[in-house]
């Protein structure tokens, strides 16, 4: 036993499941959805200042989300264990314990919220707060056991970067970021129960109650396609708004395009792989919105007079 655990530490480095615990990847996607909200809210040039913001704003959120990421895995330990996807997690597998791993995740947070606090702005950090504890606490202790509503409650948290992005150069809230974060709410149940229609076995094992699992595959693929809809609906909108232009438009409808065409697969049910291949091109498909949103606004830019 104590080989296979030397083995196992020797395999994966502490530096390494400590990021484990990060979940990097999800937090990368986040950062390019801050730095969009960011983008978007700066009308023209980059001062310096505006610069200081952006990045001490994106190395706080990162931290942020790092943190409410590692205190998911800690929460979530004993049900990781169970499923097969989660199984060789840091604190599932037991290479980490849970006070080292608890540790990590509270320096991480405050680490980050401290970060926004004192070099970007309170409202930043205050909402960056409030986005961690919707996350790391009120979803992943409760909302994940407690309903099938648990992703689009829940969805609210996990919509918030380009909010924060905005804030960061702004200080303010206004309409344009809140309807980016409406278009990562809609966007996030197609997203997540295309996943949970492929691993519904996993999740039934271990006691999640999945839209999948408490209401059956049908009714959960009606959901990723009715939903996939009010996505569409939701990133029309900037265009509808004034806030995008007409190479927004012609690109997101492109987007949209293919989006649905993999949701009526994942809705017709005729395909086992449809689900997973959904939710891998949905995170292409809310990165290439963004980038379209991008591109769209420094167009307008250029062109102005």
């Amino acid at each position: 036993m104590r080989d296979a655990q030397a083995m196992g530490a020797a395999t994966h480095p502490l530096w390494r499941d400590l990021l484990t615990l990060c979940k990097w990847r999800v937090v990368m996607v986040m950062l390019v959805c801050a730095l969009v909200g960011m983008l978007l809210a700066i009308p023209g040039a980059i001062s310096p200042a505006v610069l200081n913001a952006m990045v001490c704003g994106l190395i706080g959120i990162a931290l942020a989300a790092a943190g409410a990421a590692a205190i998911n895995h800690v929460v979530d330990r004993k049900l990781d264990a169970r499923m097969h996807r989660t199984s060789r997690r840091p604190l599932a597998s037991g290479r980490l314990s849970t006070p080292l791993a608890l540790a990590w995740a509270l320096s991480l947070s405050t680490s980050g919220v401290a970060l926004l606090a004192l070099t970007v702005n309170p409202l930043t950090a205050w909402l960056t707060l409030l986005s961690l504890v919707g996350y790391a606490l009120i979803y992943t202790v409760f909302l994940k056991r407690a309903t099938p509503q648990n992703i689009v409650i829940g969805g609210v948290a996990g919509a918030a970067p380009p909010l924060l992005g905005w804030t960061s150069v702004t200080g303010t809230v206004g309409a344009e970021p809140l309807l980016l974060m409406l278009i990562i709410f809609a966007w996030t149940p197609p997203h997540f129960w295309a996943l949970a229609i492929y691993k519904r076995d996993e999740y039934a094992e271990a006691g999640v109650p999945m839209l999948p699992v408490t209401h059956g595959l049908a009714f959960a693929r009606l959901q990723v396609w009715l939903y996939g809809w009010l996505t569409v609906a939701a990133t029309l909108l900037p265009f509808t708004i004034g806030m995008s232009g007409w190479l927004y438009l012609v690109s997101v409808c492109v987007l949209n395009l293919r989006f649905m065409q993999w949701n009526l697969r994942v809705w017709r049910g005729h395909d086992e792989q449809a689900p997973l291949q959904a939710f891998w091109f949905s995170i292409r498909y809310l990165l290439g919105v963004f980038l379209a949103l991008l591109l769209d606004h420094y167009l307008s830019i250029a062109l102005s007079p």
